[in-house]
């Protein structure tokens, strides 16, 4: 099994990393609807870790999205690139990330973090950091909001609320995606609006609360995880 190693003159540091944010931040595009809901290909990404093993997973799997059938999925397992540090986790999980995307044959189409865009205390979260670098158009879906605070929406299925930053930006949506259970929080990664991004959302949590790509991706890099570090374990010296 390859480990991907830490990039070379990977950033080390917080100042380095939020220097990359800042810089990287500039090119984002915002003004983009971005592809339909219900056409194409949708790719959920997701990562696990192992802390004592310094091992980070991740997986893509590409649904088909109008019939959210499993097109293609794929896996990569790499070292932990950056220390824990609020609002710079992508800076630890974007080489796995990576690394699995590139183990694709096709195009990936839209990407669906488990994470955050435009809220993001920096207006650059982990969605639209991938999206940047790799130039698709992407989605955060994040299972709690970051550090905005917003009104409950309706109770319904397809109700939303605003997240609205100090400044008055709509960074995101409080987003109900079935009936009477927790909303998930939906912004802007790259290449889409707002509106594009709750509404792939939506269509793609169409029985549970995550999207279904966020479901698949979230089980298939934690099954890599346990395969790399039952390896890693078998490999180290004194293991039995």
């Amino acid at each position: 099994m390859k480990i991907i190693d830490v990039p070379a003159e990977w950033p080390a540091d917080e100042s380095t990393a939020r220097a990359v944010q800042d810089e990287l931040r500039d090119r984002l595009v915002l003004d983009e609807p971005g592809p339909p809901p219900g056409v194409g290909r949708v790719t959920g990404v997701d990562v696990a870790y192992d802390d004592e093993l310094d091992l980070v997973a991740a997986a893509a799997v590409v649904l088909d999205a109008r019939t959210l059938a499993v097109v293609e999925q794929s896996t990569a397992v790499g070292r932990v690139a950056f220390p824990y540090v609020p609002g710079l986790l992508a800076f630890r999980e974007i080489p796995a990330v990576l690394g699995a995307l590139a183990a694709l044959t096709g195009d990936p189409g839209l990407l669906v973090c488990d994470g955050y865009g435009r809220a993001h205390p920096r207006r650059f979260g982990l969605a639209s950091h991938l999206g940047v670098v790799t130039g698709l158009p992407s989605i955060g879906v994040a299972k709690n909001p970051f550090v905005f605070t917003h009104p409950e929406p309706g109770p319904g299925r397809g109700d939303t609320a605003s997240l609205i930053a100090d400044d008055g930006e709509e960074v995101g949506r409080v987003l109900r995606t079935q009936d009477g259970v927790k909303p998930v929080y939906v912004s802007v990664g790259h290449r889409i609006s707002l509106d594009h991004a709750c509404a792939h959302t939506l269509r793609l949590a169409s029985r549970f609360r995550q999207p279904e790509t966020t479901r698949r991706a979230d089980r298939l890099c934690r099954d890599a995880l346990a395969e790399a570090a039952t390896v890693v374990r078998t490999q180290s010296p004194g293991s039995a």
